[in-house]
């Protein structure tokens, strides 16, 4: 290895690649009607974390209001984050109404649980600013 090379434990390793990517999900219930208790959330992160398994993605954090989840996803790149998150909100709405179903129903719109809609942000690593001055201060060939 390259002497420069300092070996990260974070880091995850695939075939040829190297990498470190995480992305930040929300998701919210359909018109954030707030169904979530204390077990409710319990069981989604046990199934949200099921789900990134099958994806070889790693759930790092989960936590969650009484109408919204977060979640901080370590994952490989070959996966497709919209994919990822479109089987966590299925599988989760799935068995969420098949497990607490008089619970559930009060807050559903008819056979929606989630929101189309999510947000996904990138995170961990330097600030841009730091990654940008160190590409700028590069040692370009004469």
């Amino acid at each position: 290895m390259s002497p420069r090379w300092v070996s990260e434990p974070n880091l995850r390793r695939g075939r040829s690649v190297v990498y470190d990517l995480h992305a930040h999900l929300v998701f919210v219930p359909k018109y954030r009607r707030g169904p979530f208790t204390d077990e409710i959330l319990a069981r989604c992160e046990e199934v949200m974390r099921s789900v990134c398994t099958d994806f070889k993605a790693d759930l790092r954090e989960f936590n969650g209001e009484t109408d919204h989840v977060h979640l901080l996803v370590h994952y490989p790149p070959q996966v497709k984050l919209s994919t990822l998150a479109g089987s966590l909100k299925g599988v989760s709405a799935r068995r969420l109404r098949q497990e607490f179903p008089d619970h559930i129903r009060k807050y559903m719109w008819g056979n929606h649980f989630w929101s189309p809609s999510y947000f996904a942000g990138s995170c961990g690593g330097p600030p841009l600013a730091v990654v940008k001055e160190y590409i700028e201060n590069q040692k370009r060939p004469d």
